[in-house]
C-alpha cells in the first residue's frame, strides 16, 4: 500500500475508527495509530483493508482496555499496600493522640492549595518564598493558606488550637 492510499484510508476511517476503539479502551487514537502503523508495514496489503483496520483496532482495543483494567486493579491493591504519610504508630501531640489514618483523610480532604503548601513546607522543607515561587503566588498568600491548612487540620482532627501570645498594644 503506497503513502497516497494510506492517506485517504486515514482521512476517510481514523474518526470511525476511534468512536469503536472507544467501546473498549480509554485510549483510541493510541490504538486506530497503531492499526495504521501495522497497516502500512505489511507486506501484501490486505484485499479489504477497511474490513483490516476495524478488526486490528477491535482486537487492539480490547487488548488496550484489558490491560489498562489489570493496571488499575495493580495500581489500586500497590496503593493499599503503600506505607501511609505518617508514622504507624500514632504520634503524640500534647495529650492528644492523632491517628494516623484520620490525620492523611484529613490532609486528602484540604482545598488542593491549603495541602501543597503544607506538604512542600512540613515534608519537602521549602521555605514559603519557595513555595510562593512554586505556586505562582505571594509569600504572604502561601503562609495564609499553610496557617489555615493548619488550623482546618486541627479541627478535623478535633485537636485544640494554638494558643498565641496576647497581642500588646502599640503606643506611639
Amino acid at each position: 500500500m503506497d503513502s497516497e492510499q494510506l492517506g485517504r484510508l486515514i482521512d476517510r476511517l481514523a474518526q470511525a475508527l476511534e468512536l469503536y476503539a472507544r467501546q473498549w479502551c480509554d485510549a483510541p487514537e493510541d490504538v486506530v495509530q497503531e492499526a495504521f502503523v501495522k497497516l502500512a508495514s505489511q507486506r501484501r496489503s490486505p484485499a479489504t483493508p477497511e474490513a483490516w483496520l476495524f478488526r486490528a483496532v477491535r482486537n487492539g482495543a480490547i487488548n488496550a482496555g484489558i490491560a489498562s483494567q489489570r493496571r488499575r486493579r495493580h495500581e489500586a491493591n500497590a496503593a493499599a499496600k503503600e506505607p501511609s504519610w505518617f508514622d504507624p504508630a500514632p504520634a503524640r501531640w500534647g495529650e492528644a493522640v492523632i491517628d494516623p489514618e484520620a490525620a492523611e483523610a484529613a490532609l486528602a480532604s484540604l482545598p488542593p492549595a491549603q495541602r501543597e503548601v503544607i506538604v512542600a513546607h512540613l515534608w519537602g522543607d521549602l521555605t514559603f518564598e519557595q513555595i510562593a515561587a512554586l505556586a505562582g503566588t505571594s509569600t504572604s498568600s502561601a503562609h495564609r493558606l499553610y496557617h489555615t491548612g493548619l488550623i482546618a487540620l486541627r479541627t478535623r482532627l478535633g485537636l485544640p488550637l494554638c494558643h498565641t501570645n496576647p497581642t500588646r498594644s502599640i503606643t506611639t
